[in-house]
C-alpha cells in the first residue's frame, strides 16, 4: 500500500531564507507558464503544452543562473502542476460543472515544491542509522528532520510545505506493508453530530472538542488587530502571521482528535459504518439572493462554523487510512431517514423525533437517545451493504 509520511523540518535561518526561494522561483516559474498559455491562446489561438513548456527549462536555466540553482526535475513537477490544473480545467467544462480557470498565485497561495524522485535532486535520510535524521535538497543542502516515527517502505517522491513559519517535508512512500490486527468480532455504526461529535450504535457519546470555540477569542482579537493595520506594513505581517498561526494550532489540534478517536474505533471494531456525508452540501451560503433571500441566516451560519469546527471530513479521511492498513472494513451508508426510523418496528416519521436527544416512536412506542437510534440503524444499513456485497 501506498503512505504519506509528514515531518516537521527544522532549517537553520540560512536554509530558511533558501526555502522560501526555492519557493518563490517555483511560484515564479508556475506564473510564467500560465501567462505563456494564456497569451498563446489570445493572440494565435494557440494551445501549449506541458511537453513544450519543458522542452524550455534548459534555455531557461542557462539564461538565468537563479533558477539553474534548483532541481530540474522539481521545475518539471511544477510545470505538470499546471498542466493538471488546465486538465481538470477542461474537464470540468466537458462535466457542465463550473470550470475555475487556472490561476496565477500569489505570495501566500503557493507552498508547496515537490521533487518526483528521490535521488534526483533530494535525498531522504543521507547517513542511514544515525540519530539525527536529514533530507537532502538542491539548492538548500542537508536540513535536519524531526522524524518521529519510522519511515517504511521504499521512498518515492518528496514534497516541501510551508504552513505559516513552519517547514514541513512530506514523502510518498510504496510497497508499505499493511499491519492487519486481530480480529475482534464487534462491529459499530457510527452517527457524526455537532452537540457530541459521534454517538456509536453501542451507546458511547464522544464528547465534541470544539476546537475553534476555544481559540475564538484570541483569534477574533488577531483578525481585529490585522483589520486596523495599514497594507503593506510590518505590523500587518507579522499580525497575519498570528492568525495563522492561531490556525494552524486549530487545525492541529483537530487533526490530533480525528486520530485518537480513529484509532480506538479501528482498534475495537471489525466493521465501522458511517454516514456518507456531503459536508460541502450541509455548509453551503446562507443568504441565498437578492430575489430570494435566505431566512434564518445567523442560526445557519452558526451551523456551518459548528459542523466545520467538528472536522467530519478530516475525520472520515483518517479512519478510511487507519482502517485500510489494519485490515478493517469501512462502510459509508445513506444518512437519509436514520434518525427518524425506528429500529424496533421500522416506521419512519418525522414526529419520531421530539428533540435533538429524544426518540419516541409513534407507531410502536420505542424511546431512546435520537444519536444511538441513527447509530443502530447506520449499522443495520452497513450490515446489508456488506452482505449485498458479499452475495
Amino acid at each position: 500500500m501506498r503512505r504519506a509520511y509528514k515531518f516537521l523540518l527544522r532549517p537553520t535561518t540560512r536554509q530558511a531564507a533558501s526555502l522560501a526561494a526555492c519557493l518563490d522561483d517555483h511560484r515564479s516559474l508556475y506564473n510564467s507558464a500560465l501567462e505563456e498559455r494564456r497569451e498563446a491562446w489570445r493572440r494565435s489561438r494557440v494551445t501549449i503544452r506541458y511537453g513544450d513548456q519543458s522542452a524550455q527549462l534548459r534555455d531557461i536555466r542557462r539564461a538565468d543562473p537563479d533558477h539553474a540553482r534548483w532541481s530540474f526535475s522539481s521545475q518539471q513537477a511544477t510545470l505538470r502542476r499546471l498542466d493538471k490544473a488546465f486538465t481538470a480545467f477542461f474537464r470540468r467544462i466537458k462535466a457542465g460543472q463550473t470550470p475555475g480557470y487556472p490561476r496565477f498565485k500569489g505570495p501566500g497561495w503557493f507552498d508547496t515544491v515537490e521533487w518526483p524522485k528521490d535521488r534526483d535532486g533530494c535525498r531522504w535520510n543521507p547517513a542511514p542509522g544515525s540519530d539525527r535524521v536529514r533530507v537532502y535538497l538542491q539548492g538548500i543542502g542537508h536540513v535536519r528532520v524531526h522524524a518521529h516515527r519510522q519511515v517504511e517502505g521504499t521512498v518515492k517522491t518528496i514534497s516541501v510545505k510551508r504552513q505559516g513559519r513552519r517547514w514541513h517535508v512530506i514523502l510518498s512512500c510504496d510497497e508499505v506493508s499493511a499491519q492487519p490486527l486481530a480480529a475482534t468480532g464487534r462491529v459499530v455504526g457510527v452517527d457524526m453530530g455537532v452537540v457530541s461529535f459521534l454517538t456509536t450504535s453501542d451507546g458511547v457519546h464522544v464528547a465534541n472538542p470544539r476546537h475553534l470555540a476555544a481559540s475564538r477569542a484570541r483569534l477574533t482579537d488577531a483578525q481585529r488587530a490585522l483589520a486596523r493595520h495599514r497594507p503593506g506594513s510590518i505590523r500587518r505581517r507579522k499580525t497575519r502571521e498570528r492568525v495563522a498561526a492561531l490556525h494552524g494550532r486549530i487545525g492541529r489540534q483537530r487533526l490530533d482528535h480525528a486520530h485518537k478517536i480513529a484509532r480506538w474505533l479501528v482498534g475495537h471494531h471489525d466493521l465501522i459504518a458511517h454516514e456518507d456525508l456531503c459536508i460541502t452540501n450541509m455548509t453551503g451560503s446562507t443568504h441565498g439572493t437578492v430575489n430570494a433571500p435566505a431566512t434564518n441566516v445567523a442560526q445557519k451560519s452558526g451551523l456551518n462554523r459548528s459542523i466545520l469546527d467538528a472536522g467530519w471530513g478530516v475525520f472520515l479521511r483518517v479512519l478510511a487510512a487507519k482502517a485500510e492498513s489494519a485490515g478493517r472494513l469501512v462502510i459509508a451508508v445513506n444518512p437519509a431517514n436514520t434518525s427518524r426510523t425506528c429500529p424496533q418496528c421500522g416506521h419512519c416519521a418525522r414526529e419520531n423525533r421530539l428533540t435533538q436527544a429524544e426518540f419516541a416512536c409513534v407507531a410502536c412506542g420505542h424511546t431512546g437517545h435520537a444519536d444511538v437510534v441513527g447509530a443502530s440503524n447506520i449499522l443495520r444499513a452497513g450490515l446489508a451493504l456488506q452482505a449485498a456485497r458479499a452475495a
